[in-house]
């Protein structure tokens, strides 16, 4: 038998390729043997759907004859967005499988894969046995169907998961609202007129303005990658034109939403996270919480953990990662979580991210006041961001250590939670350095409570970081 090596396609946290050269149907089939394998799926649900991209269909069908093959009792769900395949594996205990490639290019697709009740699946918790699984039948060049083979049937989760989000964010009584939402031809399309429309539910005090909601896998608009200020440029327009109250972006598999305000500004990923973090710790609190957990990860704005303390939360501060997120959720039974990349994380998600409820938190809170959503934000960004600047270096560790030179001092705090991050002991200023773990890439992010402190500390770092 061959040796057969998926390692360019599985990832640390889900599989993503190039359709044709490191995955297609063939690799995908043995890769749904291998997960009903691997998770003792038979004789058990098994859900599989994907986004819009050309191979979806095919991939989904591939997985599903695996899948099937091994015991797994199949159900296709069509297209979907990542968050409502974490919707499923919640709702119905279920494990399952999305084909989408998030925010990459037209000619890559992959799987983000999770357990019963939403569970991440990642290479610490069953991917890198289901990659072996996934080779050894490659290798052998067939899937031996086990004794009583599964079925395959279609359910449709749509409108389950539109009720199940309006069931957690009321919006009936919020004043009226004119939001534009691009959904850079990606899964928003379908979720946004399900969840904030009225094709399926009621409709709501909203005014829908849509922008590239036709499901489009080749991207003919602009990359579904929202965390690009380019790819922001449509929307930021859109909004001041049409003179609406906000602006929503989704990426591809609609799993983030990036916020924009009357203005066309955007609204600081650290913004949003205070923002909901203030009105879920409320609610906990109601329910009689004492001390509502918030998990932020160490790139967020420090107005977060300050906000949270004041609110009468309690922050716990994480690596970078959904991973790293999702496993701190479960130990501290955390109620909310945020990242800087527009990852929000809810407790009544089953842990998992949802952008398309964290959009409902925003529009709750900026139609339950009459103040602009600029005036809103404004006491949530506090600090000025440098957001993340790349710096290609071949030797990143020598990088680190000349900056670690630079400013190790009594008066500067060093840890190494997630890369480097270095903080005033005056609270004035912090940064990060992180290596990219696929990249020639050393990150930098910093924050600093001026724009001039922010500049002085960047300009230093980065000439140190590229000499």
């Amino acid at each position: 038998m061959a040796a057969i090596d998926l390692s360019a396609s599985f990832k640390a946290y889900d599989v993503r390729g190039i359709v044709g050269e490191t995955i297609d149907a063939t690799i995908v089939e043995a890769v749904g043997a291998a997960f009903v394998d691997v998770l003792g799926l038979a004789g058990r649900d098994v859900l599989v759907g994907g986004d819009m991209r050309p191979s979806s269909p095919e991939f989904i069908a591939a997985f599903a004859k695996g899948a099937a093959a091994r015991g797994g009792k199949v159900e296709t769900l069509g297209l979907i967005s990542t968050d409502e395949l974490y919707y499923a594996c919640g709702a119905l205990d279920a494990a399952g499988a999305t084909f989408t490639a998030s925010h990459n290019p037209a000619q890559y697709n992959g799987i983000k894969m999770a357990k019963a009740g939403a569970q991440p699946v990642s290479s610490e918790s069953g991917l890198a046995e289901i990659q072996a699984a996934a080779e050894a039948y490659l290798a052998a060049g067939v899937i031996e169907p086990v004794g009583e083979p599964g079925r395959i049937a279609e359910r449709d989760v749509l409108r389950d998961y539109a009720e199940y989000l309006r069931s957690l964010v009321d919006l009936s009584g919020i004043r009226p609202l004119k939001v534009v939402v691009d959904a850079g031809n990606g899964m928003a399309g379908l979720t946004t007129p399900a969840v904030l429309g009225d094709q399926i539910l009621p409709g709501l005090p909203l005014e829908i303005v849509p922008l590239y909601f036709e499901l489009d896998g080749t991207f003919p608009n602009h990359p579904a990658n929202p965390l690009e200020p380019e790819n922001l440029r449509d929307l930021q327009a859109a909004v001041v034109r049409h003179g609406a109250d906000i602006g929503l972006a989704f990426d591809g598999d609609a799993d983030r939403c990036f916020v924009i305000d009357e203005k066309g500004e955007p609204v600081s990923p650290s913004a949003i996270t205070g923002l909901v973090a203030r009105r879920e710790i409320a609610r906990a609190r109601a329910a009689g919480e004492d001390h509502p957990v918030i998990i932020h990860n160490l790139i967020t704005s420090r107005a977060v953990p300050e906000l949270v303390v004041h609110d009468g939360g309690r922050p716990v501060r994480t690596r970078v990662g959904h991973s790293f997120i999702k496993a701190v959720m479960a130990e501290e039974g955390a109620v909310f979580g945020g990242e800087h990349s527009a990852h929000y994380y809810f407790r009544d998600f089953w842990n998992a991210d949802t952008g398309m409820l964290a959009a409902m938190h925003v529009l709750a809170a900026l139609g339950g006041q009459e103040l602009p959503l600029s005036e809103l934000g404004a006491e949530y960004e506090p600090y000025v961001s440098s957001g993340e600047l790349n710096s290609e270096v071949e030797d990143k560790a020598a990088a680190v250590a000349r900056v670690r030179e630079e400013f190790e001092g009594d008066d500067v705090a060093i840890d190494e939670l997630d890369g480097t991050t270095f903080s005033a002991a005056d609270g004035s200023w912090w940064f990060n350095l992180r290596p990219s773990n696929t990249e020639p890439f050393l990150r930098f992010n910093g924050e600093a409570k001026d724009r001039a402190t922010l500049e002085s500390l960047r300009d230093n770092v980065l000439a140190i970081v590229r000499a």
